[in-house]
């Protein structure tokens, strides 16, 4: 067989490999690894690597992500601690090669479709739990009062609300009465999932944040006057109803009344904004380049050592992970990549694709303030995938290209 037949071949693989990534991110870390490295080997073979190196160039969101690795790539060079954190943020690196399998839409388009599959699916199996049908199960054993899917808590409610905001774009879209309907359905029970049975209360707030901007985008004025009006309803509904939705309200309420500055807490809350002012302290003492990649555990340790405080790996908080490892110059390169990616959505032609984008970096945005979702393996995956995805839609012509010169 002859180069270019198996580099054709390892072409449709790969992107085969991507769209498979989307059924896996929301479902097995395992299944996630071994893609990534096949799409990894099949991306090299199936060659065309300058033409790649090009399209990679030209796209503003692939160099930003490649300069914040760069940035924590040098963080290793001056870090007192361990380095191996950079392969953490390894993610990063891959939006410029699946940016490159993205340029299909058939294969964007079967990507979001297997994505939805595998969010609908992390539902099904919560409702599952919820109703006590898990208990006794040998392969996803669950409880009714913790009604996960496939992944943790946190994970689980951004994925699902996410998906509850990508079949909202879907509806939109549609122009089969049934099929939006069907969506709608869809994204109603997704969005029931999050705020009814779920824990995580960063999606609770991403959740909102999504639809505010969706109701805005979508109705102008008065999609705001609406969304005010649902929220409402909803939050009152949720919170009369739903053990979980008020116990969760309720805690972040009493635990940061009772948070006390340069007291030791004991609570989600408490420990979370002592782990905020003791990194901003930390920042002060290396504001410019910070401490290196992977520094954050040490140099937290020793800030907390002598005033009896718990000890974290990571503060919860991006923003501040990054700003301790590479200072304000990595901060700087973190806003720039969320920013970067919300100016580049406005230019991509079908509106779908720009509120998909935009989305995505409101996820992000907010999700970062509460955790350090960039570190986490199915997060910054997700990261990556979508943003290729999205970034990879063909944009506006240029006003030049719009019509006849004057």
């Amino acid at each position: 067989m002859r180069y270019p037949s198996i580099a054709s071949r390892a072409a449709t693989a790969g992107q085969w490999g991507v769209i498979a990534l989307g059924l896996s991110i929301p479902v097995s870390v395992a299944l996630d690894n071994i893609l990534i490295s096949l799409i990894t080997v099949l991306w090299l073979l199936s060659g065309e690597l300058r033409s790649k190196a090009d399209l990679i160039r030209q796209n503003p969101v692939a160099i930003a992500a490649l300069l914040l690795f760069g940035l924590l790539a040098v963080g290793t060079i001056y870090s007192s601690g361990n380095t191996s954190t950079l392969l953490k943020y390894i993610d990063l690196l891959f939006i410029p090669i699946f940016l490159t399998y993205f340029q299909d839409a058939k294969t964007r388009e079967r990507g979001l479709f297997a994505f939805c599959v595998a969010a609908i699916a992390s539902i099904v199996v919560s409702h599952l739990a919820y109703l006590n049908l898990l208990t006794h199960s040998s392969l996803l054993p669950r409880e009714s009062v913790y009604p996960i899917g496939f992944k943790a808590s946190l994970t689980h409610s951004l994925i699902v609300a996410f998906s509850a905001y990508l079949l909202a774009l879907y509806a939109r879209e549609e122009q089969n009465k049934i099929y939006r309907v069907g969506y709608i359905a869809l994204a109603l029970l997704a969005a029931h999932n999050v705020v009814f049975m779920g824990w995580g209360r960063t999606a609770y707030l991403v959740l909102a944040i999504l639809f505010l901007y969706f109701f805005v985008v979508t109705f102008g004025r008065r999609g705001l006057v609406l969304f005010i009006a649902i929220a409402g309803v909803t939050f009152l509904t949720a919170y009369v109803t739903s053990t979980t939705f008020h116990q969760r309200v309720n805690d972040v309420a009493q635990q940061f009344m009772e948070w006390k500055p340069g007291t030791p807490s004991a609570d989600s809350v408490g420990e979370r904004l002592e782990y905020y002012v003791n990194s901003l302290q930390i920042i002060r003492e290396q504001p410019l380049i910070g401490s290196g990649t992977g520094s954050f555990p040490a140099v937290y340790a020793r800030a907390v050592a002598d005033r009896n405080m718990l000890a974290t790996v990571n503060p919860h908080n991006d923003y501040l992970l990054i700003a301790v490892q590479l200072g304000v110059i990595g901060l700087a390169s973190l806003i720039y990549l969320f920013y970067r990616q919300w100016r580049s959505a406005g230019a991509l032609a079908r509106p779908f694709y720009r509120d998909l984008a935009r989305g995505l970096v409101l996820t992000f945005i907010v999700g970062c303030l509460f955790n350090s979702l960039l570190l986490d393996h199915t997060e910054g995956l997700l990261f990556a995938w979508m943003s290729a995805l999205a970034f990879a839609a063909p944009a506006k012509p240029p006003p030049s290209a719009a019509g006849p010169a004057p």
